[in-house]
């Protein structure tokens, strides 16, 4: 949780993926997080959290749907969104809170 905490503190926005391994639209997201990776390039981090193994995670975030994306800058959530999401509003997501 620590270690959480100090990611989501950075100064560049930190894309948290709350998922579980057996959800479908989880499996969705999967190739549309590798090319927001290839959009944003270092500029921001992608993370993804499997709530099954980090249940305090999940509980402190309130996460109830998966897949759940939030974005992080500074230790604040800045935007948060439940279901599959399309590549460019995630993109544009990150990009606004750069």
């Amino acid at each position: 949780m620590d270690k959480f905490d100090e990611l989501i503190a950075s100064s560049k926005p930190v894309l948290v993926d709350f998922f579980a391994t057996w959800c479908g639209p989880c499996k969705m997201m999967m190739p549309i997080l590798e090319e927001v990776k290839e959009k944003v390039g270092d500029s921001a981090t992608i993370v993804k959290v499997d709530i099954d193994k980090e249940e305090a995670l999940s509980d402190k975030y309130g996460i109830q749907v998966v897949p759940t994306l939030i974005i992080f800058k500074e230790g604040k959530e800045l935007w948060r969104k439940s279901g599959v999401q399309s590549l460019a509003s995630v993109v544009a997501a990150l990009e606004e809170n750069m």
